[in-house]
């Protein structure tokens, strides 16, 4: 008679006594011991990296939008944009700019700055916050209720348009209005947005003076990007943030 040993489809002769087993048999459950612990220890160890993974993406969120580029390169964009009067002030409205926009299933630009930059977000099926907390980089507090933040515009909608977006398209003012692929939308201390209103930074900037240099460059890309212009103040007040970095 012999047995099967199904790992290495060898067999050997089970003729020992009722009971007793063959050198063969006996090499081979010595070996299963080992075998069987670093199996169960590398599947430990992989669930374990899963689960950390897990945590780690689910539990945290980034505290800034994306695409905000060093102070040497805010630098040398900086140096790059036209200097000019603003202009149409008075024709400015609002609502020349559509926001806020569905992006994804029920969740429009604003709900979508809220669980990117919150930690902890928890939605309703419309995408409204429930829990949560945020951070608002501009005076450091932090917020747990989502009606205590405003979703800012980095260069606000009125200063883009005096700096040129008066004479872009519809088009072209919905996805200024709506921008997440760059640093224009922040999640902010709703009273701290109302206060800097339409500003430039050279009437207003963070009262968290350790931002100010993050700011000054998100505020440089923004205008780079969508090639605005600024006025000689604005581009003082922006060095001067600059050489804070």
């Amino acid at each position: 008679m012999t047995f099967a040993y199904l790992s290495g489809l060898e067999t050997f002769p089970l003729s020992s006594p009722r009971g007793a087993q063959t050198p063969r048999l006996a090499e081979v459950e010595r070996q299963k011991g080992p075998l069987v612990k670093r199996v169960v220890t590398a599947a430990f160890a992989a669930l374990t990296a899963i689960l950390v993974t897990f945590s780690l993406t689910a539990g945290t969120a980034s505290a800034t939008p994306p695409n905000i580029p060093s102070a040497a390169t805010a630098t040398s964009r900086l140096a790059t944009l036209t200097v000019a009067a603003e202009t149409n002030q008075s024709s400015y409205d609002r609502s020349l700019f559509n926001h806020w926009i569905t992006i994804s299933g029920t969740c429009n630009t604003r709900e979508t700055v809220l669980k990117r930059d919150g930690v902890g977000v928890v939605v309703n099926s419309s995408c409204a916050p429930t829990s949560g907390s945020w951070y608002s980089p501009f005076d450091g507090a932090t917020w747990t209720a989502a009606g205590d933040v405003d979703i800012d515009h980095m260069v606000p909608l009125a200063e883009a348009w005096r700096s040129g977006a008066y004479a872009w398209t519809s088009a072209q003012r919905q996805s200024y209005a709506n921008d997440l692929g760059g640093p224009e939308l922040w999640a902010v201390t709703d009273n701290v947005n109302q206060a800097k209103g339409d500003q430039d930074p050279s009437t207003w900037q963070p009262p968290l003076s350790s931002f100010r240099c993050t700011y000054a460059r998100a505020w440089i890309q923004v205008k780079y990007y969508w090639k605005l212009t600024l006025q000689s103040s604005e581009k003082s007040a922006l060095q001067s943030m600059l050489a804070t970095c």
